[in-house]
């Protein structure tokens, strides 16, 4: 039996490969670590966001064009 292809006749795996491609060309994570005591307040801020990464990434944007930083993209 053949694999399932999609409108662009891709299958499963060959979308999970071409994904791991431009997420390994395109995209870097960043982990982070809360303490439960002592970072109670961020966790349960962060747990109120609909997007946690875009709640972030607005705080961040607004700090760099308040205190005017440049940050080209390389």
């Amino acid at each position: 039996m053949a694999a399932r292809k999609d409108e662009w006749g891709m299958t499963p795996f060959t979308q999970v490969r071409a994904q791991a491609k431009y997420d390994k060309e395109h995209t870097v994570g960043f982990h982070m670590k809360l303490n439960t005591r002592t970072d109670d307040d961020i966790i349960r801020w962060l747990w109120k966001q609909s997007s946690k990464q875009g709640a972030i990434k607005r705080l961040i944007r607004e700090d760099i064009a308040r205190n005017k930083i440049s940050y080209s993209a390389t």
